[in-house]
Protein backbone atom coordinates (compact mmCIF):
# COMPACT_ATOMS: atom_id res chain seq x y z
CA UNK A 1 0.00 0.00 0.00
CA UNK A 2 1.58 3.72 -1.06
CA UNK A 3 2.17 5.98 1.97
CA UNK A 4 0.95 9.10 1.32
CA UNK A 5 3.04 11.79 0.19
CA UNK A 6 4.43 14.90 2.60
CA UNK A 7 2.34 16.73 0.40
CA UNK A 8 -0.42 15.35 1.30
CA UNK A 9 -0.01 15.69 4.71
CA UNK A 10 0.79 19.26 4.77
CA UNK A 11 -2.30 19.60 2.31
CA UNK A 12 -4.22 16.88 4.82
CA UNK A 13 -3.31 19.24 8.20
CA UNK A 14 -4.44 22.62 6.58
CA UNK A 15 -7.38 21.79 6.78
CA UNK A 16 -8.11 19.47 9.15
CA UNK A 17 -6.45 22.01 11.88
CA UNK A 18 -8.98 25.29 11.03
CA UNK A 19 -12.06 23.00 11.77
CA UNK A 20 -13.71 22.70 15.00
CA UNK A 21 -12.87 19.50 15.60
CA UNK A 22 -11.28 16.48 13.77
CA UNK A 23 -13.74 13.92 13.83
CA UNK A 24 -17.70 13.48 14.28
CA UNK A 25 -18.79 14.62 17.53
CA UNK A 26 -20.46 17.46 19.21
CA UNK A 27 -21.98 18.82 22.77
CA UNK A 28 -24.69 17.25 23.11
CA UNK A 29 -23.60 13.87 22.22
CA UNK A 30 -20.78 14.56 24.44
CA UNK A 31 -23.13 15.75 27.04
CA UNK A 32 -25.36 12.67 26.91
CA UNK A 33 -22.39 9.95 27.48
CA UNK A 34 -21.08 12.30 30.51
CA UNK A 35 -24.59 12.15 32.03
CA UNK A 36 -23.90 8.13 32.04
CA UNK A 37 -21.19 8.59 34.29
CA UNK A 38 -23.21 8.71 37.28
CA UNK A 39 -20.58 8.38 39.75
CA UNK A 40 -18.24 10.94 39.57
CA UNK A 41 -16.67 13.11 42.22
CA UNK A 42 -17.29 16.41 41.82
CA UNK A 43 -13.79 17.85 40.38
CA UNK A 44 -13.09 14.89 38.40
CA UNK A 45 -9.23 14.23 37.38
CA UNK A 46 -10.07 13.61 33.34
CA UNK A 47 -7.45 12.97 30.63
CA UNK A 48 -8.18 13.38 26.96
CA UNK A 49 -6.87 11.13 24.74
CA UNK A 50 -5.99 12.05 21.02
CA UNK A 51 -7.27 15.74 21.79
CA UNK A 52 -6.80 17.01 18.39
CA UNK A 53 -7.09 20.96 18.50
CA UNK A 54 -9.26 20.42 21.25
CA UNK A 55 -13.03 20.69 20.34
CA UNK A 56 -14.22 18.20 22.60
CA UNK A 57 -11.67 19.05 25.07
CA UNK A 58 -13.49 22.59 25.82
CA UNK A 59 -16.96 20.78 25.95
CA UNK A 60 -15.43 18.88 28.67
CA UNK A 61 -14.30 21.97 30.41
CA UNK A 62 -17.72 22.85 30.29
CA UNK A 63 -19.35 20.09 31.44
CA UNK A 64 -16.79 19.43 34.43
CA UNK A 65 -14.94 21.49 36.97
CA UNK A 66 -11.92 19.26 37.69
CA UNK A 67 -8.20 19.36 35.78
CA UNK A 68 -8.19 18.32 32.37
CA UNK A 69 -5.24 16.78 30.68
CA UNK A 70 -5.69 16.94 27.27
CA UNK A 71 -2.75 14.46 25.01
CA UNK A 72 -1.99 14.57 21.27
CA UNK A 73 0.98 13.55 19.04
CA UNK A 74 0.97 16.45 16.75
CA UNK A 75 2.41 19.43 18.48
CA UNK A 76 0.55 22.00 16.04
CA UNK A 77 -2.83 20.63 17.00
CA UNK A 78 -1.64 20.77 21.13
CA UNK A 79 -0.55 24.29 20.72
CA UNK A 80 -3.86 25.54 18.26
CA UNK A 81 -5.26 24.34 21.90
CA UNK A 82 -3.16 25.79 24.16
CA UNK A 83 -3.75 28.87 22.75
CA UNK A 84 -7.63 28.43 22.66
CA UNK A 85 -7.45 27.69 26.57
CA UNK A 86 -5.13 30.73 27.26
CA UNK A 87 -7.66 32.80 25.13
CA UNK A 88 -10.64 31.36 26.88
CA UNK A 89 -8.85 31.67 30.54
CA UNK A 90 -8.80 27.83 31.24
CA UNK A 91 -5.24 27.36 32.14
CA UNK A 92 -5.42 26.95 35.22
CA UNK A 93 -7.95 23.68 34.38
CA UNK A 94 -6.70 22.60 31.36
CA UNK A 95 -3.37 20.99 30.41
CA UNK A 96 -2.45 20.25 26.58
CA UNK A 97 0.15 17.91 26.43
CA UNK A 98 2.48 16.66 23.34
CA UNK A 99 2.24 12.50 23.82
CA UNK A 100 1.93 9.59 22.90
CA UNK A 101 -1.96 7.78 23.25
CA UNK A 102 -0.39 3.74 24.18
CA UNK A 103 2.47 5.72 26.91
CA UNK A 104 0.88 9.52 27.62
CA UNK A 105 3.51 9.60 30.75
CA UNK A 106 0.72 10.26 33.28
CA UNK A 107 0.77 8.11 36.96
CA UNK A 108 -1.44 5.28 37.54
CA UNK A 109 -3.89 5.03 38.06
CA UNK A 110 -4.76 9.08 38.65
CA UNK A 111 -7.58 9.78 36.35
CA UNK A 112 -11.54 9.42 37.52
CA UNK A 113 -12.51 9.85 33.57
CA UNK A 114 -10.47 8.63 30.36
CA UNK A 115 -12.27 10.52 26.96
CA UNK A 116 -11.42 9.60 23.79
CA UNK A 117 -13.59 11.02 20.98
CA UNK A 118 -12.60 8.85 17.49
CA UNK A 119 -9.01 8.23 18.78
CA UNK A 120 -8.69 4.88 20.03
CA UNK A 121 -8.73 2.78 17.26
CA UNK A 122 -5.22 4.67 15.87
CA UNK A 123 -3.23 1.88 18.34
CA UNK A 124 -5.44 -0.63 17.79
CA UNK A 125 -8.67 -0.77 20.30
CA UNK A 126 -7.57 -3.54 22.63
CA UNK A 127 -4.43 -1.97 22.82
CA UNK A 128 -5.64 1.22 23.57
CA UNK A 129 -8.50 -0.36 26.67
CA UNK A 130 -5.71 -1.92 28.13
CA UNK A 131 -4.03 1.34 28.08
CA UNK A 132 -7.39 2.89 29.34
CA UNK A 133 -7.94 0.35 32.01
CA UNK A 134 -4.66 1.03 33.44
CA UNK A 135 -5.01 5.07 33.70
CA UNK A 136 -8.29 4.64 35.48
CA UNK A 137 -8.77 4.56 39.14
CA UNK A 138 -10.78 1.67 40.52
CA UNK A 139 -14.98 2.98 39.69
CA UNK A 140 -13.32 5.35 37.22
CA UNK A 141 -15.01 6.05 33.75
CA UNK A 142 -14.17 5.77 29.97
CA UNK A 143 -16.22 7.41 27.15
CA UNK A 144 -15.09 6.28 23.45
CA UNK A 145 -16.37 7.37 20.10
CA UNK A 146 -15.43 4.30 17.46
CA UNK A 147 -16.33 4.06 14.38
CA UNK A 148 -18.06 0.83 13.16
CA UNK A 149 -19.94 -0.89 10.19
CA UNK A 150 -23.99 -1.40 10.24
CA UNK A 151 -23.83 -3.81 7.55
CA UNK A 152 -21.51 -6.84 6.25
CA UNK A 153 -22.12 -5.84 2.40
CA UNK A 154 -20.55 -2.19 2.33
CA UNK A 155 -20.16 -0.84 -1.27
CA UNK A 156 -16.18 -2.10 -2.31
CA UNK A 157 -15.44 1.76 -2.56
CA UNK A 158 -16.76 2.67 1.00
CA UNK A 159 -14.56 -0.77 2.67
CA UNK A 160 -11.34 0.64 0.86
CA UNK A 161 -11.82 4.18 2.13
CA UNK A 162 -11.94 2.38 5.50
CA UNK A 163 -9.50 0.02 5.16
CA UNK A 164 -6.77 2.82 4.60
CA UNK A 165 -7.38 3.89 8.27
CA UNK A 166 -8.86 1.45 10.00
CA UNK A 167 -8.29 -2.18 8.84
CA UNK A 168 -9.68 -3.68 11.94
CA UNK A 169 -12.92 -1.89 12.26
CA UNK A 170 -15.69 -4.29 13.37
CA UNK A 171 -19.04 -4.21 14.30
CA UNK A 172 -21.12 -3.29 17.33
CA UNK A 173 -20.27 -6.71 18.81
CA UNK A 174 -16.95 -6.46 18.23
CA UNK A 175 -16.26 -3.54 20.35
CA UNK A 176 -18.62 -4.36 23.16
CA UNK A 177 -16.34 -7.61 23.30
CA UNK A 178 -13.53 -5.97 23.50
CA UNK A 179 -14.84 -3.62 26.61
CA UNK A 180 -15.69 -7.20 28.32
CA UNK A 181 -12.58 -8.34 27.63
CA UNK A 182 -10.47 -5.10 28.83
CA UNK A 183 -11.90 -5.49 32.24
CA UNK A 184 -14.38 -2.94 32.14
CA UNK A 185 -18.24 -3.23 32.34
CA UNK A 186 -20.47 -1.55 30.22
CA UNK A 187 -22.51 1.42 30.70
CA UNK A 188 -24.32 2.20 27.59
CA UNK A 189 -23.62 2.88 24.28
CA UNK A 190 -25.46 4.96 21.58
CA UNK A 191 -24.89 6.00 17.65
CA UNK A 192 -24.24 9.43 17.28
CA UNK A 193 -26.78 11.38 15.52
CA UNK A 194 -26.29 12.70 11.86
CA UNK A 195 -25.67 16.25 12.59
CA UNK A 196 -22.79 15.49 14.97
CA UNK A 197 -21.24 14.46 11.58
CA UNK A 198 -22.05 17.33 9.70
CA UNK A 199 -22.31 21.16 11.85
CA UNK A 200 -19.18 20.90 13.74
CA UNK A 201 -16.64 18.33 11.11
CA UNK A 202 -17.94 17.87 7.37
CA UNK A 203 -19.69 21.08 6.86
CA UNK A 204 -16.91 23.35 7.93
CA UNK A 205 -14.66 20.73 5.75
CA UNK A 206 -16.17 21.40 2.93
CA UNK A 207 -15.85 25.05 3.34
CA UNK A 208 -12.16 24.91 4.16
CA UNK A 209 -11.53 22.59 1.35
CA UNK A 210 -13.17 25.47 -1.28
CA UNK A 211 -11.16 27.67 1.08
CA UNK A 212 -7.72 26.29 -0.01
CA UNK A 213 -8.75 25.18 -3.31
CA UNK A 214 -8.43 29.05 -3.95
CA UNK A 215 -4.87 29.34 -2.55
CA UNK A 216 -3.64 26.61 -4.49
CA UNK A 217 -5.38 27.06 -7.65
CA UNK A 218 -3.42 25.82 -11.14
CA UNK A 219 -1.54 23.19 -8.68
CA UNK A 220 -2.94 19.99 -9.82
CA UNK A 221 -0.90 18.05 -7.47
CA UNK A 222 -2.73 19.97 -4.65
CA UNK A 223 -6.55 19.47 -6.61
CA UNK A 224 -6.14 15.76 -6.59
CA UNK A 225 -5.15 16.22 -2.82
CA UNK A 226 -8.59 18.08 -1.94
CA UNK A 227 -10.37 15.83 -3.94
CA UNK A 228 -9.16 12.98 -1.91
CA UNK A 229 -10.46 14.75 1.07
CA UNK A 230 -13.46 16.00 -0.66
CA UNK A 231 -14.54 12.47 -1.15
CA UNK A 232 -14.74 11.66 2.90
CA UNK A 233 -17.69 13.66 2.65
CA UNK A 234 -19.68 12.71 -0.23
CA UNK A 235 -19.20 8.88 0.96
CA UNK A 236 -21.11 9.72 4.28
CA UNK A 237 -23.94 11.69 2.25
CA UNK A 238 -24.04 8.69 0.00
CA UNK A 239 -23.42 5.67 2.04
CA UNK A 240 -23.85 6.34 5.77
CA UNK A 241 -26.17 3.78 5.99
CA UNK A 242 -23.28 1.55 6.57
CA UNK A 243 -21.36 2.59 8.63
CA UNK A 244 -21.75 5.07 12.11
CA UNK A 245 -19.66 5.72 15.03
CA UNK A 246 -20.78 4.86 18.07
CA UNK A 247 -20.16 6.31 21.45
CA UNK A 248 -19.44 3.82 24.60
CA UNK A 249 -19.53 4.58 28.02
CA UNK A 250 -17.93 1.86 30.03
CA UNK A 251 -16.46 1.95 33.87
CA UNK A 252 -13.61 0.11 35.64
CA UNK A 253 -15.22 -1.84 38.32
CA UNK A 254 -14.72 -0.02 41.81
CA UNK A 255 -13.08 -1.87 44.44
CA UNK A 256 -14.98 -4.32 46.93
CA UNK A 257 -16.24 -3.01 49.97
CA UNK A 258 -15.30 -4.38 53.09
CA UNK A 259 -18.20 -6.39 54.77
CA UNK A 260 -19.64 -4.88 57.69
CA UNK A 261 -21.21 -6.53 61.15
CA UNK A 262 -19.43 -9.77 60.41
CA UNK A 263 -18.76 -11.65 63.31
CA UNK A 264 -14.77 -13.03 63.49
Amino acid sequence: MNQPSPRFWQIFFEVYENLPRQGPGNRASAARAFGLCRDLPDDPAVLDLGCGTGGQTLHLAELTSGPIVAVDSHRPSVDRLSAAVAEQGLAQRVTPVVGDMSDPGQPLPCFDLVWSEGALYSIGLGTALGVCHGLLRPGGYLAFTDAIWLRADPPPSVKASFDLDYPTMGRLDDDLAAIQASGFTLVGHFTLPDEAWWDEFYAPMETRIAEVRGTYAGDPEAADILDQLAAEPEMHRRHSAFFAYEFFVAQRPPLPQPRSGVNP
